[in-house]
């Protein structure tokens, strides 16, 4: 998968370059029919197995992929310089008056520890006590008396949103890291002891601890039955009243399908209940 990612960013990269970041390449006599899309990090893994499992059936497609945070994605496809945005959040009501979105999978938002940390669940109110600094020592939610490392997302990820809005700290968050990237936020809280951050549960690996939340794992159940609060939505955006390239379109048209949904699972995120 990783071989596959890095082949499909090279892709994006020369895709970009010969057309602008965007638009649908050569749809008759065998040519390549390319689709654009970029966005948010999180979306890396559902977008790679979805994209490869398209091109599998699909010889002349090819999808790219431009990871640069569901904002930024958002402005992409917005300014028309992609043919799909990615966002782990939902559109702002002022981004929904151009753009439509179109829900493909949930995504958990995991808490995630060291594993040398002895906590094991968190209450919502906790986590949001902690990330704004009312609670600064693990001690004081049953851990080891260790200083709490604070790893977030930067002020353009759509993770970071989904957390804040649901935690209740929009705003108030005394970050120790503000990192670019859903692997950066894993990987740092693997090497530190003392920190504690949020990441796509797709994204999570076992160099880290996954936290309950109010006594609730996230699995696939708890996530589409929403007894486990921290989640999101996994979103295409598009222009609004505006067709789509035929390229586009049908993979928009397989993304949103029953068959996808083997795919989404693969990649750690939950598919949309139909």
């Amino acid at each position: 998968m990783k071989k596959f990612m890095t082949m499909l960013l090279a892709v994006g990269i020369s895709a970009a370059a010969l057309a602008g970041c965007g638009g649908t390449a050569g749809t008759t006599n065998g040519a390549t029919q390319t689709v654009s899309t970029d966005g948010s990090t999180s979306m890396e893994k559902v977008i790679g197995y979805l994209s490869e499992a398209y091109m599998a059936e699909n010889s002349g497609a090819k999808i790219t992929y431009n990871p640069t945070g569901s904002g930024s994605g958002i402005q992409a496809v917005s300014e028309g310089r992609c043919d799909i945005g990615l966002s782990s959040r939902d559109l702002k009501p002022e981004e929904a008056e151009t753009l439509d979105a179109t829900v493909i999978a949930i995504d958990g938002i995991a808490m995630i520890v060291n594993p040398q940390n002895p906590v094991s669940d968190l209450t919502i109110e906790q986590i949001g006590k902690l990330y704004t600094g009312e609670i600064a020592n693990w001690s004081e939610v049953g851990g080891g008396d260790a200083p709490v490392v604070l790893i977030g997302r930067e002020a353009a990820s759509g993770t970071r949103d989904g957390f804040e809005s649901i935690t209740g700290t929009e705003d108030a968050c005394k970050y120790t890291q503000e990192l670019t990237s859903t692997g950066d936020v894993v990987q740092t809280v693997s090497t530190n002891p003392n920190a504690i951050g949020y990441a796509s549960l797709a994204s999570v690996k076992e160099s880290v601890k996954l936290l309950s939340v109010e006594g609730i794992t996230p699995t696939t159940e708890t996530i589409q039955n929403g007894t486990y609060k921290i989640q999101r939505d996994f979103v295409f955006v598009t222009p609004k009243n505006k067709e789509l390239s035929e390229a586009a379109q049908s993979f928009m048209d397989y993304a949103t399908s029953e068959a996808a949904d083997e795919m989404i699972e693969k990649a750690g995120a939950v598919p949309i209940k139909r």
